[in-house]
């Protein structure tokens, strides 16, 4: 190929990455959901503060790739050196992983590639040209994701270095065991966390959006052990935004203390596993707190601490979002968007099982306000809601987790 045409290829390289930049998105969350499906260590997948962390890096490698090739095409692209790549190693060092797991990459690679060729089609009809650029293009991204990956693995063993010269990275081994059922002795458990495993354990997740929040998170931590009556707790970081904690305590503290601890301190976000005895205990409860923190990030909910206990009904519906929604819209109808009054009329009038008295004193409104809410409830339900109390109950809850302002 003559200088002209090598030229001609890098000016269609640029084009084509130029078109494709609108797209970024979209394309990138096409790439992060192929990897995440195939991934061997359910873990990354499962939590879903790695989870999103694996989405940000995602995301920014593809946009870094495009702006060097609308720079430079056809240039080696450096990888990301960026505060997300740096995070997203140290994140997997904690937990024990590596990029091993080669076929995530090479799915997100593969949803790259497809639609990088329906890019480079629209470019040129040339046949030659759309062949060398191509083989251009293609050479281009497969060196960028290997690179990718070395420099991950090389930021990895940098933070397992580093781990390695304190305790943390023992202790969230230890931890990580008894999470998994692994064969450990409660007695070498112990003496490694420096915490009692015997009595009752209230679990807690902390996290935020970034990692100069962890500050916070402590702070947080702190008053939620002081809420619970504690005096002292298990903290770990199991990520660079996020705390896992357990309490000695026999009850979790309250809705009101929960909801006093977020407006205090800025960006935490809590959830809560039910308080349980013993090593069982110790892991039935940051269960909880998992699949709590997972649901409020499923909903992509407002919401910024929640007990496990009040939304397990919500956790086990949700798991398939687009049946949730249509159970919302079969047992709610007009009732899912009217207004928060009357939604709220409805949660107290079951909690107080249909009294009304006592539901118009906690709402401070007349038996005959209360009365014309729940005619006007009726009107909007499918079902009148003496007949299906629990699943309307239910679904209200969903809705208001959903439109927790974000």
């Amino acid at each position: 190929m003559n200088a002209e045409d090598e030229q001609r290829v890098r000016e269609l390289f640029r084009a084509a990455a130029a078109k494709m930049q609108p797209h970024q998105t979209e394309i990138a969350h096409e790439m992060w959901t192929a990897g995440q499906r195939v991934l061997r260590e359910r873990t990354l997948a499962q939590d879903p503060v790695l989870s999103e962390v694996d989405r940000v890096y995602t995301a920014s490698t593809l946009a870094h790739w495009l702006i060097a090739n609308v720079d430079d095409p056809g240039c080696r692209v450096q990888p990301t050196l960026i505060p997300e790549t740096r995070h997203y190693a140290r994140d997997l060092a904690l937990r024990g992983m590596d990029t091993n797991d080669v076929e995530a990459w090479r799915a997100s690679q593969r949803v790259a590639w497809s639609a990088w060729l329906r890019f480079c089609f629209e470019t040129t009809e040339d046949k030659d040209e759309l062949r060398e650029l191509v083989e251009i293009s293609g050479a281009s991204l497969v060196t960028y994701i290997d690179d990718s990956m070395a420099a991950v693995a090389g930021y990895i063993d940098e933070a397992r270095a580093e781990l390695a010269e304190g305790p943390e990275s023992q202790r969230l081994a230890t931890v990580q065991l008894l999470l998994r059922g692994a064969p450990i002795t409660r007695p070498r458990a112990e003496a490694q966390l420096g915490y009692a495993l015997t009595g009752h354990h209230v679990a807690a997740i902390l996290w935020g959006d970034s990692p100069d929040q962890i500050a916070f998170l402590e702070d947080a931590a702190e008053r939620v052990m002081r809420a619970a009556g504690a005096t002292g707790r298990l903290t770990l970081f199991a990520g660079t935004t996020t705390l896992w904690m357990w309490i000695p305590a026999a009850s979790a503290p309250s809705r009101t203390d929960l909801d006093q601890i977020v407006a205090d301190v800025p960006h935490a976000r809590i959830a809560l596993g039910r308080p349980a005895p013993d090593v069982h205990g110790f892991r039935r409860s940051h269960l909880d707190a998992a699949a709590a923190q997972k649901l409020l990030t499923r909903l992509r909910s407002g919401c910024r601490a929640v007990h496990f206990e009040d939304v397990q009904l919500i956790s086990l519906l949700t798991n398939d979002l687009a049946e949730a929604r249509q159970f919302v819209a079969d047992t709610l109808g007009g009732l899912a968007t009217a207004d928060r009054v009357l939604r709220d009329t409805v949660r107290v009038i079951i909690a107080e099982q249909f009294n009304i008295s006592k539901a118009a004193e906690r709402l401070f409104a007349h038996r005959n306000t209360i009365d014309r809410r729940l005619v006007r409830v009726d009107e909007l339900l499918p079902r009148p809601l003496a007949q299906n109390a629990a699943a309307v109950d239910t679904a209200l809850a969903l809705v208001e987790l959903q439109s927790s302002e974000q």
